[in-house]
């Protein structure tokens, strides 16, 4: 808040003893340069929003906050992240389109391409086999299965039984 700022909201004998030189003055700039700093960070604070503006601390809790937490679920805090922080901004500025397609396969799809940057996911509901579902990762994605379970698991129609096919690689 600038000191002229301040200044305003004192009452009326305050603003006319605040003039250059008098400890009241000196106060006000002392004040203003107090706010300062906090004035800084409220000036860019929709950068701790953004996910690709966030610091990447900040990250890890914007999935939560998009509920896309199920992604970096770790047993312990300290483990390292499953995937880099470059997907998981990914995953939290599509978190919209993924919460309006949630539970179909076009979202379980593109929860799986955000999430490990590769393409090729195939999603089937066999006809003999109701409420049921056969995700087929292709086989560039197979060093990321946890990953990938731990999206399906949480990406499917509840009702759903699910089977997670590593696709071979073809000749």
């Amino acid at each position: 808040m600038r000191r002229s700022a301040i200044e305003r909201l004192l009452p009326a004998a305050y603003q006319r003893a605040c003039v250059p030189g008098s400890v009241l003055w000196a106060l006000l700039d002392v004040m203003e340069g107090l706010h300062a700093p906090d004035e800084a960070i409220l000036a860019e604070v929709d950068a701790l929003f953004d996910p690709y503006r966030a610091p990447d601390g900040l990250v890890v809790r914007l999935t939560r906050w998009v509920a896309m937490d199920h992604v970096v679920a770790s047993p312990r805090p300290d483990t390292p992240l499953p995937l880099p922080v470059g997907r998981l901004r990914d995953l939290v500025a599509n978190a919209a389109l993924l919460a309006r397609w949630r539970g179909t396969p076009y979202g379980l799809r593109r929860a799986l391409e955000l999430a490990t940057g590769m393409s090729g996911f195939a999603i089937d509901e066999p006809a003999e086999r109701a409420f049921h579902v056969v995700v087929r990762v292709p086989v560039a994605a197979a060093g990321q299965l946890a990953v990938i379970t731990r999206i399906v698991e949480a990406e499917k129609p509840a009702s759903a039984t699910v089977e997670i096919v590593l696709e071979e690689e073809s000749p």
